[in-house]
């Protein structure tokens, strides 16, 4: 049954150019991935970074973010990858989709946490800038999902369902070719947009810094990904009755606890530098934005590798805008 308001699936999903295949699913991740590196260099350079100094830390975290997620999608899908007759280099092929966010923020942080170590920015520093980039860039992906039709949710008679062609190897056996499915595509896209606008909040309402944002960032989406996750049809590898995705969301809303418990104890007011002590940028004629003012500083402070200083000192500072 259809419905005026239902959801088509694009009737392609890439395009030639010359010698070249271009698909729909690659420009959107390139695209999140460029959206996320501005709206981070951004905000990083606002709170006294060198302006580009981001390029060379995403220089190692966006490779190995990418390796993470599709490590991560092939480990958790081996049935889809290995079987009696299996093209092996498939593995390989990214741009059919299969790269789970989970792997990737796995990848990602080692990538940063190198990048952050050989340009003395702090890994917190860097973190809390990326959070509402990295859920914009999640946005802009799951159209890639949508472009190659792919992770939709379960049968519904809501009118904006989703057109699934009844050819689809993931159509479900012996549903009616017309049945419309839950897109969760969509909901996953205004879920972390919806996210952006809670941490930009956040930000100004309280003093998330110290990776507390970023801690943020971890609860919000492993608790719209908790739900998503379970109402997707595509296959999964299950453990006690749970899917491994949803395992993995309700350890980032863990994970995302603990960094916000721990570094509020650890860390009572702002950072005074993006920059691990004596790392520091300094500019001829810096020009660092303010707003609030906060009445506490913290004269410790983590470098890239999270040690703690010796003591933190309370003084008069300015905070950041976001």
């Amino acid at each position: 049954m259809s419905f005026p308001l239902s959801i088509p699936s694009p009737d392609w999903s890439y395009f030639d150019l010359g010698p070249f295949r271009i698909h729909a699913y690659a420009l959107c991740i390139l695209a999140g991935i460029i959206v996320a590196t501005v709206m981070t260099s951004r905000r990083l350079t606002k709170r006294g970074a060198e302006p580009g100094i981001v390029l060379d830390i995403i220089l190692w975290a966006v490779p190995l973010g990418i390796v993470g997620a599709r490590f991560y999608h092939v480990f958790t899908h081996p049935g889809d990858y290995f079987y009696a007759g299996a093209d092996l280099w498939r593995v390989l092929f990214i741009w059919e989709g299969g790269n789970a966010i989970f792997g990737a923020l796995i990848g990602g942080a080692v990538g940063a946490f190198i990048g952050c170590r050989l340009t003395g920015v702090r890994f917190w520093s860097f973190a809390d800038a990326l959070a509402p980039g990295m859920l914009v860039a999640q946005a802009m992906g799951r159209l890639g999902n949508w472009f190659n039709h792919e992770l939709f949710g379960q049968p519904t008679t809501l009118p904006w369902g989703l057109e699934i062609e009844s050819t689809n190897p993931a159509f479900p056996i012996g549903l009616p070719a017309g049945t419309l499915f839950t897109p969760t595509f969509l909901y996953e896209i205004i879920w972390n947009l919806l996210g952006v606008a809670v941490i930009l909040y956040l930000e100004r309402k309280f003093t998330l810094r110290w990776g507390k944002a970023f801690g943020v960032y971890l609860i919000w989406y492993g608790l719209g990904r908790t739900y998503f996750e379970s109402i997707r049809l595509d296959p999964s590898e299950i453990f006690f009755g749970i899917r491994t995705n949803v395992w993995a969301a309700l350890l980032a809303i863990l994970i995302g606890l603990l960094i916000i418990i721990i570094q509020q104890r650890e860390h009572t007011g702002v950072e005074i530098s993006p920059y691990v002590p004596g790392r520091e940028w300094s500019a001829p004629d810096a020009d660092v934005e303010s707003d609030d003012t906060e009445s506490e500083v913290d004269g410790g402070g983590n470098d890239a590798s999270g040690s703690t200083g010796s003591a933190e000192n309370a003084a008069t500072s300015t905070s950041v805008s976001n």
